[in-house]
């Protein structure tokens, strides 16, 4: 087993399922000290990152549990609602989950992140792309990609900060059909572990070129030019 992670602190939000939990269990297999702070009732810290009292509570208790911050992973999902039926509240609520927060968050564990820690932001290919009704995700998704490369300059070159932009991943164990896989260039759609992958590989010594880049994992679907009749592709009104 590698020990890359050996008593190194990670701080994952929105770790309790998903994405978020694949990462805290790859953290785990390498030695990491993984804190998760989700919504989700289980053996983590309980809280709403959208609460600013709750983002401060948290970031004391760990901070007085272990004094530094290695890597930080906000990971925590927005709420996903269109324009014609999304409330200014549900709006900012989203923007506070995807946004505001993972900002506050690395704010206060700035002064604890030691030389060669990481912050990983989950973004997504929504950030470039969108279905209809989908306003107060993406702009979330959007607002963080870009975060990251404000925080890289921020915060270089103590901290490297990137983000990840997942396409379609699988965490719920989907019966993909063969049109959802062949929609994928590489064949299938994804899984946790293909973001975990990635999200241990940036935080590692193996990435320490590499900040303020947004990396997309979505099996060549944001590159596939789509026409009707091209590639099996019909337009079906």
């Amino acid at each position: 087993m590698n020990n890359r992670f050996e008593n190194k602190v990670v701080v994952i939000t929105g770790g309790a399922n998903g994405i978020g939990a694949k990462i805290a269990e790859r953290f785990r297999n390498e030695g990491a000290l993984v804190e998760i702070i989700d919504r989700i009732d289980g053996q983590w810290y309980v809280g709403d990152i959208s609460d600013r009292k709750v983002l401060e509570d948290f970031a004391t208790k760990t901070i007085n549990n272990y004094g530094r911050v290695n890597v930080l992973v906000n990971n925590a999902l927005p709420l996903m609602k269109g324009i014609d039926e999304c409330s200014w509240d549900e709006f900012l609520y989203a923007q506070k989950v995807g946004v505001a927060a993972p900002f506050y968050l690395s704010k206060l564990f700035k002064d604890s992140f030691p030389k060669g820690s990481s912050i990983i932001n989950i973004s997504s290919s929504r950030d470039r792309m969108s279905q209809p009704q989908t306003e107060s995700y993406s702009a979330a998704k959007g607002g963080i990609a870009a975060l990251t490369h404000a925080m890289a300059i921020s915060l270089a070159p103590k901290v490297r900060v990137n983000s990840i932009s997942p396409g379609w991943i699988d965490t719920i164990k989907y019966k993909a059909s063969q049109e959802d896989k062949i929609q994928q260039p590489v064949g299938r759609i994804g899984t946790p572990d293909d973001i975990a992958s990635m999200v241990l590989f940036l935080c590692s010594d193996e990435a320490g070129f590499i900040t303020g880049e947004n990396i997309v994992i979505d099996g060549g679907m944001t590159r596939q030019m789509i026409y009707h009749g091209d590639n099996g592709w019909n337009l079906r009104k």
